[in-house]
């Protein structure tokens, strides 16, 4: 993260969408959250529950300002919203069934995908695969909004994403055709690195920007440099949710053993046996790289876009372009994209001395102890 972060402009949800979409007039806009109990967006239910913090924006600040002044700004044509129930997971697979504020009980295939011009997900948990999945499949654009809270909604939210854009491109030119990237880390005053093979293949971007016509679905916040790696070797330290630290051991592209560092070792033992139950849960599916300079949020959706940031991600690839799709995992629930921040507000016990890039025959430094190296910041400053 850079010492300074600068001031952000006023949200706009006109000139979010405007910039995001490019509405051609006479858009349908489908709105969607999760619930615990999808059956509570019936006459708005679930705004009785001071928790559902997430839905309440999805409510008050896309749903009703889409049928005010902004979507009349945007020719939106009509709004509605939608709800499902909670998956539990990172990018699982969403349910057949969801249900509109009439308490009809509909089916995303039947009643969503094939009205809706625009989906917008803001909810708990990531849906970007299996809404990228759908908007190949049906010819529609949206976006996936997780996690939103009130800085993301003034900061990743208020950005300009031709700015954004146009930074994530200055980057991804300096990254791509990499062979390989090497992740140094340091916990506990043991050296491990792990060693991600790219095989030059082109850099990808999240940036925000999805104007079509091709159908798209953009992760909001934006702000990233990602590779699929085809394949990975050595180590890597991971903090589970509980704080627990654990050392992932890499081969072949996945994670084969798990050795408790500190913490409680009925964590590390539950993923050791789901990866012997499930191994592909383990394959290394995402290398990321913030390029944004923003806050911390308490949340991976803005804080992996924060320049300086790394992340590693492991399970379904296929909405990257990877190839493990869910139909790969032995378990339907498993089949989730998990993404592993690296970031000093959240990983302060994990250092991140330095990560190098192997390109054309040179190694560059990257990142410096979670701060972009002179390499990144000239590619910036072009």
């Amino acid at each position: 993260m850079i010492a300074s972060e600068p001031a952000f402009p006023p949200f706009s949800l006109t000139r979010l969408l405007e910039t995001v979409f490019k509405p051609r007039g006479g858009e349908r806009v489908a709105i969607l959250i999760d619930l615990d109990d999808p059956a509570r967006v019936e006459g708005f239910a679930f705004l009785e529950d001071e928790q559902l913090s997430i839905q309440r924006y999805a409510h008050d600040v896309f749903y009703q300002g889409l049928r005010g002044e902004a979507g009349a700004d945007l020719g939106i044509a009509e709004v509605e919203l939608f709800a499902y129930q909670t998956t539990g997971g990172s990018n699982l697979d969403l349910p057949e069934h969801l249900y509109d504020t009439a308490g009809r009980r509909l089916t995303f295939r039947d009643d969503l995908y094939p009205r809706f011009d625009l989906v917008l997900c803001i909810s708990t948990d990531s849906a970007t695969a299996p809404l990228t999945a759908a908007a190949k499949e049906f010819g529609f654009r949206g976006s996936t909004m997780h996690g939103l809270n009130e800085i993301i909604l003034h900061t990743g939210l208020a950005v300009d994403y031709e700015q954004v854009s146009e930074q994530a491109e200055k980057l991804r030119l300096g990254m791509t055709r990499a062979e390989a990237v090497e992740l140094d880390f340091e916990v506990d005053g043991r050296r491990h690195t792990l060693t991600l093979e790219l095989g030059g293949q082109e850099a990808q971007k999240s940036h925000g920007l999805c104007r079509g016509p091709e159908p798209d679905v953009a992760n909001l916040p934006a702000g990233e440099v990602y590779f699929v790696p085809e394949s990975a070797h050595g180590e890597f330290p991971m903090k589970y949710e509980d704080g627990t630290l654990g050392l992932m051991t890499v081969e072949g592209g996945r994670i084969v053993e798990v050795e408790l560092i500190r913490g409680d070792a009925a964590t590390v033992g539950a993923h050791r046996a789901k990866l012997a139950a499930d191994p592909v849960t383990g394959e290394i599916g995402e290398l990321g790289f913030g390029t944004q300079e923003l806050p911390f949020s308490g949340r991976d959706i803005q804080d992996e876009k924060v320049l300086g940031t790394v992340h590693v991600a492991t399970g379904r690839s296929d909405h990257l372009g990877g190839k493990l799709t869910p139909d790969l995992f032995k378990e339907k629930a498993n089949a989730s994209h998990d993404d592993i921040l690296f970031a000093p507000h959240k990983t302060p016990e994990i250092k991140v001395p330095q990560v190098r890039m192997r390109r054309d025959g040179e190694t560059r430094v990257l990142i410096e102890s979670y701060r972009p190296a002179a390499y990144l910041r000239e590619l910036l400053a072009e």
